[in-house]
């Protein structure tokens, strides 16, 4: 019974050092080689929808996060004061019309009595009659431009998305060029996974990737898009006469730097909603099947 009981504490002894060495090289294996990092970022590209025109606005037909489709509007200026100017510019163009009939019936005359009048004399004319045709194409684009305005007197989506902290009321002044509005575009949502250096010797384009959501249970595929090729090197500054400014400060721990890894998400179930700024986990590759596949996988999705 001694040597029984003996050889069950080794054999207990041996399993638990066997289980906690497998534990630590799959720590040591998820936290330092293998390719995934907790630091990834949920982006979206913005549309600040702008005036061309400048006005008060009169409606605003769209909420805060409403959805909207593209060529819906956003808002509406006034339009009387584009109207007006439309009603103007038709009267300098009939205007400018008739003195060019009035000019143009001179140099017919003028050019029926070449022994009476002089070569120069219809010369002037005829040259009077260019000068009055580009006035004419002068108001006409005046009026093409004004019928522009009116058009654009009101604001639509350029894209299918969210509106988005909108602070915009009846009555406010719009300025041209002046952002009044910020569309998400929906169909823009993409990750930035910031990984170690130390890792991108796994990371290539079009690795397939898994995202994992810290809002939500369900796992993302994901592929990856591109890498980036530069970031901000603090030590590169320089100050005001062109000297390069580099810390005097090293430490004998060197942390890693983190690159940007572009992602595109493949797809999102219905029930995920997606916001920009989402904190999430990111994985390069597929999952494993073995056992200690299997815990590296849960480690670098839960954990």
């Amino acid at each position: 019974m001694l040597v029984i009981r003996t050889l069950l504490r080794v054999a207990l002894a041996l399993t638990v050092l066997g289980v906690a060495v497998l534990l630590g090289y799959t720590l040591w294996e998820t936290y330092m080689i293998a390719p995934w990092t907790r630091d990834g970022r949920v982006r979206v590209y913005v549309v600040d929808a702008a005036p061309e025109v400048s006005g008060t606005i009169v409606a605003v037909p769209v909420h805060d996060n409403d959805y909207v489709h593209r060529g819906d509007p956003l808002f509406v200026i006034d339009p009387l004061r584009f109207r007006l100017a439309i009603r103007e510019a038709e009267a300098r163009l009939a205007s400018a019309e008739e003195d060019l009939k009035l000019r143009q019936n001179d140099a017919k005359r003028r050019m029926g009595l070449s022994g009476i009048v002089s070569a120069e004399e219809q010369e002037i004319y005829n040259s009077n009659v260019a000068t009055q045709q580009d006035a004419v194409d002068a108001a006409r684009a005046a009026l093409d431009t004004a019928r522009l305005n009116l058009q654009r007197s009101v604001v639509y989506s350029p894209v299918d998305g969210y509106v988005t902290n909108l602070l915009l009321r009846v009555g406010d002044y719009a300025h041209a060029g002046e952002a009044r509005v910020a569309v998400i575009d929906a169909n823009s949502f993409w990750v930035y996974g910031y990984f170690e250096e130390t890792k991108l010797w796994g990371i290539h384009v079009g690795d397939p990737a898994r995202i994992k959501l810290m809002g939500y249970r369900e796992i993302l595929p994901a592929h990856v898009v591109s890498i980036a090729r530069g970031i901000n090197d603090q030590n590169g500054i320089s100050d005001r006469l062109g000297l390069q400014d580099v810390s005097p400060i090293f430490t004998w721990v060197r942390l890693a730097q983190r690159i940007p890894v572009r992602l595109h998400i493949d797809r999102v179930p219905p029930d995920v909603v997606l916001a920009a700024g989402m904190t999430c986990t990111v994985t390069i590759g597929n999952p494993t099947a073995s056992q200690r596949g299997r815990l590296t996988n849960w480690l670098q999705t839960h954990l």
